[in-house]
This record gives structure tokens, C-alpha cells and sequence, in this order.
């Protein structure tokens, strides 16, 4: 329609423009003659523009002309089109939709759970979409991932979907939503549980049992480090024996008076000490003293009066 409005405005100023000269007043018609021009100008580039269209980054075009979709997306870029058909535009982007579902567990507990699913729309499949959906598939894939994740909930305890399955109950979820949605045409990147929301009491109950198992896994850490220490001082004690019992072995009586000799030529050899040595200790091994100058056997006896 816009089309063809700018058409018949276009005619129309061509006839102002062409009749403008049968007024009396040159004045006057050379204003009419301005305006007409002017007129004319815009709706034509107004019904050129019809014929072409523009398809940002991250979206497809779908071509409808009387009713008949065209066959074949318009890719980003300046397309020439028929003036009288009508363009509808897809985000083939990443799109993410968060909603609070209500829940159920495996016992019959109701909770509320945060989901969000990220998904994109394929290129190739935008025609389907199109045709069976529409403009608006956010309503289907909320309907879609509500009911889905009602029943992956139905089959987990409460307990497990707040802390030891959330990652497992995540992964069935994008894997169900996946085999859904594929066939209308979308792609499922991720699906998210952002939060599980237990009554109170629950949650507190859960928190409380965790906490538990923390402190027995710690606990297990302490006494497995604990053992592995006692099998090291265990290693280096057996270690330290049977060094001594090796060197014990190779402690000969020449061995050992050959260490004592050496010992008193160091002792003999210092200026700062005497060395005496008195007749020969068990085996032949002398026995040395060492005397301070300021010994009591080395000091002289205050005479009498």
C-alpha cells in the first residue's frame, strides 16, 4: 500500500506541475510548480526505497508476496524486492529466556526452581518457522521447557536437584529441550538452573547435612594424612636402625683406636688446651683429659701463715 500511495502522489504532482501554468498569477504557479517538485522528489524516492530493503547483522528476511512465502531467506545485506511484498525479519542471535517454574521432587514436595535456556533460531529453518509459528516463538519454547523440566524434577529428590544433581538435572534438561525444539527450527546452547528455592526448613535440613558430610570428608583427609605420617616415621626409623646396625657391623676395636689417636692429635694440636694422657683405656684405646688453665688442679695453694 505504501507503494502505491507513493505512486498516485507522484502521478498527482506530475499533473499540479503540468496544469500549474493556467493560473493567472505567474507567482502563484511558480510556487505551485516549487511544491509540486518537491512533492514529486519525495514520493518517488519514497516508492524507489520500497523496492529495497535491508537485513541487519544476526537476522534473515522471509519474503511473503500475496500470500506465498518466498523460498529462499534473505541474508544480511541490500536486497531488491517485488514493491508489494511484505518482509519479516528474524533475529537468528543468541536469546536467553528465564523463568520460575514450579516444581515437583520425587516425594511430592513443591518447590520453586530459576530456569533459563539459551537458544538460537537456524537460518535455514527460519521459512518453517515462519510458516508454523509465526513472529512470536517465545511463548512455545516457555510452554516447551516448563513441562520439560516438571518431569526431569518428578524423577530427583529434593535434596539431590538443590546440591548433588543440579549439573545432572541441567544436562537432561538442555538434552530433552535439544530433541524438542530441533525440529520447529531452534538450537538449544545451554539450559540453566540459576536456583533451586526449598521451604526453609528443608533447605536448612540440607544445609545442615552437607555441612555434616564436609566435616566428615575432612576428617577422612586428617586420618589418611595422619596414617601416611606414621608410615613415614615408621620408614625412617627402620631406615635409622639399620644404618646404625651397618655401622655397628664395621666398628672394629683397630678402628676405634685409630679414631682415638686422631682425636688426641687434634686435642694436642690446640694452644689452648693440655693434654694428658694417663696409661691405655678397655682395649688399648687411651683416655685423654683436657685441663682448663684455670682448673683447680693447675692452680698453686695459698701459702700458710
Amino acid at each position: 500500500m505504501t507503494f502505491i500511495a507513493s505512486l498516485l502522489t507522484t502521478l498527482v504532482t506530475i499533473l499540479i506541475f503540468l496544469n500549474s501554468s493556467r493560473i493567472p498569477s505567474q507567482r502563484t504557479s511558480l510556487a505551485i510548480r516549487a511544491i509540486a517538485i518537491l512533492v514529486g522528489v519525495i514520493s518517488t524516492f519514497s516508492a524507489i526505497l520500497k523496492t529495497l530493503i535491508i537485513i541487519k547483522v544476526g537476522s534473515v528476511g522471509i519474503v511473503e508476496l500475496f500470500g506465498k512465502v518466498s523460498q529462499t531467506p534473505l541474508e544480511p545485506g541490500i536486497h531488491l524486492i517485488n514493491p508489494f511484498s511484505d518482509v519479516e525479519t528474524f533475529s537468528t542471535r543468541l536469546k536467553d529466556v528465564k523463568e520460575t517454574v514450579a516444581a515437583t521432587s520425587v516425594e511430592g514436595l513443591t518447590f520453586n526452581i530459576d530456569v533459563s535456556i539459551q537458544y538460537r533460531l537456524e537460518p535455514t529453518k527460519a521459512i518453517e518457522v515462519y510458516t508454523n509459528i509465526g513472529t512470536e516463538e517465545t511463548q512455545i519454547i516457555i510452554s516447551r521447557f516448563r513441562s520439560t523440566i516438571r518431569e526431569i524434577t518428578a524423577s530427583y529428590p529434593a535434596e539431590a536437584i538443590y546440591s548433588t544433581k543440579r549439573t545432572e538435572v541441567a544436562n537432561r534438561l538442555r538434552q530433552r529441550l535439544s530433541e524438542e525444539l530441533s525440529p520447529l527450527g531452534f538450537t538449544v546452547e545451554e539450559a540453566l538452573l540459576r536456583e533451586v528455592k526449598l521451604p526453609d526448613t528443608l533447605q536448612a535440613a540440607v544445609q545442615q547435612k552437607l555441612k555434616l558430610e564436609q566435616e566428615s570428608q575432612q576428617m577422612k583427609f586428617t586420618l589418611e594424612k595422619e596414617r601416611q605420617e606414621a608410615e613415614r616415621k615408621l620408614i625412617e626409623a627402620k631406615g635409622i636402625a639399620d644404618s646404625q646396625k651397618i655401622i655397628a657391623q664395621g666398628l672394629t676395636s683397630q678402628i676405634l683406636q685409630l679414631k682415638a689417636i686422631e682425636a688426641a692429635e687434634k686435642l694436642a694440636a690446640s694452644p689452648n688446651s693440655k693434654i694428658v694422657i694417663m696409661g691405655s683405656g678397655v682395649g688399648g684405646t687411651p683416655i685423654l683429659f683436657q685441663l682448663d688453665a684455670a682448673s683447680p688442679a693447675t692452680q698453686t695453694p695459698p701459702k700458710k701463715p
